[in-house]
């Protein structure tokens, strides 16, 4: 044994180290359930952006629910959807339906205030034109008019009447409310335009009877900046439909656009020189029937007169001129007839009203003269009588019959004393002249006699003789002509007739054309049907088709 092995078996054997076993732990959670749990927290996450959406929901009473369906109806407000029906059902008393919809919460507090107004937008024909065209496709829907400014103290309301049909002038249209006083509507009507220089610049958007019933309340509104044009001066007419009258100077019609022939409408204007200042809302303005009667001069204070005419008093009308010297001072209110026992006769009782504000500086000198408790009409008529005033009756128009009635002056009528305190004032009369009417026969007669009937009937011959030449060129030229073309056009018809004929070509490619009309109409049928029921296939695509199940 060498010295190496000798080393070897001397040296203590090396140490091994025990092996460490690690266990591997077992995995207790499956990534399986990842999908349920991310699709809880998705619904959780859309159910709480729904609730935070959700508004309140308000309740709308309206006579019928037509066109209107739970789930498909939406309720717009300046075209932008902000809820939609949830809920249809009839009233309990039965006389209307009440529509329930659910508001999004973001702007719920605008549209739940008192003055809100709800209605349904469907196809309407109205004086103004066609409106809600757009519904045809889209179906109707209710649309909303809230107040501009949010009144913060006033608690939210949740129950609403609505409107059978739309406001004509929603919630912050600039421009100014009027009121018109009549004493009847007229032809007017909701809508109706407002004319200033014949330029439509409002409307009238309602009406009503005053709390007594004798005058009739017309609502309008003038859209700025026109409504500045509205002063404390301004005059009303009414410009619709067509004004004919038939007085002392003849005959007269009047008539204003197509559209306010139609539908009426109002006009107004400012006198020149009148108060400048714009007048307030809401300010009553008097409504006349005709421009001249609105833009006149204003009467002042009426003059009660009675005036008997022992003759006749056919063609003398209610409403019928007072002239003085050409100058109309006022008009027959009144015409009666009346018993003189004394005299044992009958006689015409004629009264009217007369504007004495009408003769200017005169009238104004006497309520100078007369005071503050004086009479200036009585006493300026009375103090005419004594120099010769007198009434009489003239023809206003010959054609017509129509009479008026003249203050005038007659130097051989005996002066008069009347009694001041008597209410209607009476003023004398004198009997009618025919002077005016042989003046007018006379020269109707110098007329006629001027006329040359030899020459007249000396052109109506040679005329017939034209006329007779032309019949005979028409029946040898023209009727030859006129059978051609007859013919032609029989022919024609008749082409026309083979063509349309229920077995021609081009029936049957229209009825080929209907039927593709139909398929398409019925694969977009099934389109709507499909989206109806499967809606988030807009975002995410058709699903895909389930694989089949091997038995």
């Amino acid at each position: 044994m060498n010295e190496d092995e000798n080393n070897t078996d001397s040296a203590p054997p090396a140490r091994v180290e025990k092996p460490r076993v690690k266990t591997r732990r077992e995995t207790r959670f499956s990534w399986i359930w990842l999908v349920p749990l991310v699709a809880v927290l998705v619904g959780a996450s859309l159910l709480f952006r729904d609730w935070l959406h959700t508004g309140p929901t308000v309740t709308i009473s309206f006579d019928s629910a037509d066109g209107l369906e739970v789930g498909q109806t939406r309720v717009r407000y300046k075209d932008v959807v902000i809820g939609m029906v949830t809920g249809i059902k009839v009233a309990p008393d039965r006389k209307t339906v009440l529509v329930s919809a659910e508001l999004d919460r973001d702007g719920s507090e605008y549209i739940t205030q008192k003055d809100s107004r709800f209605w349904v937008v469907r196809p309407r024909l109205g004086i103004s034109g066609v409106t809600g065209l757009g519904t045809l496709l889209s179906g109707a829907y209710i649309s909303v008019d809230a107040p501009q400014k949010l009144d913060e103290k006033a608690s939210p309301v949740y129950q609403f009447e609505g409107l059978e049909q739309p406001p004509e002038i929603r919630s912050g249209r600039p421009g100014t409310r009027f009121v018109l006083v009549s004493n009847d509507l007229g032809s007017l009507d909701i809508g109706a335009p407002v004319y200033f220089r014949k330029i439509q610049v409002g409307q009238v958007v309602g009406y009503s009877l005053d709390a007594k019933g004798d005058a009739v309340n017309i609502q309008v509104f003038v859209d700025a900046p026109h409504d500045k044009f509205v002063t404390r001066d301004t005059r009303f007419w009414n410009a619709g439909g067509v004004n004919v009258s038939l007085d002392a100077d003849g005959f007269k019609v009047e008539t204003g656009s197509l559209v306010s022939v139609i539908a009426g409408g109002v006009a107004f204007a400012s006198p020149e020189g009148s108060d400048a200042r714009q007048a307030a809302p809401n300010t009553h303005f008097a409504l006349a029937s005709t421009r001249d009667k609105a833009l006149a001069d204003p009467d002042g204070v009426a003059f009660p007169i009675v005036m008997n005419f022992a003759q006749s008093v056919r063609g003398l009308k209610v409403g019928a001129p007072i002239d003085f010297r050409g100058l109309e001072l006022g008009n027959v209110t009144d015409i009666d007839l009346a018993y003189d026992a004394d005299k044992k006769r009958f006689y015409a009782r004629v009264q009217a009203n007369l504007y004495p504000l009408r003769l200017g500086d005169l009238y104004d000198g006497m309520v100078e003269r007369a005071g503050k408790n004086g009479k200036p009409g009585v006493s300026l008529v009375s103090s005419l009588i004594l120099h010769g005033l007198r009434g009489q009756m003239r023809a206003a128009n010959l054609l017509t019959g129509q009479q008026y009635i003249a203050l005038d002056f007659f130097p051989d009528a005996p002066p008069l004393a009347m009694d001041t305190t008597l209410s209607p004032f009476p003023i004398p009369t004198v009997a009618g002249s025919f002077d005016r009417l042989q003046q007018q026969i006379s020269s109707i007669v110098d007329k006629v006699e001027a006329i040359p009937f030899d020459d007249l009937g000396k052109e109506l011959h040679e005329s017939l003789k034209s006329l007779d030449l032309l019949i005979r060129n028409l029946d040898g030229k023209v009727a030859p002509q006129a059978t051609s073309l007859l013919r032609t056009a029989e022919k024609s018809v008749a082409r026309i007739g083979r063509m349309l004929d229920q077995n021609s070509p081009l029936n049957d490619n229209l009825e080929s054309t209907m039927r593709e009309l139909s398929s398409a109409a019925r694969s977009l049928r099934a389109l709507a049907d499909y989206l109806q029921t499967h809606p988030s296939s807009l975002i995410r695509g058709r699903t895909a088709d389930p694989m089949p199940v091997t038995p």
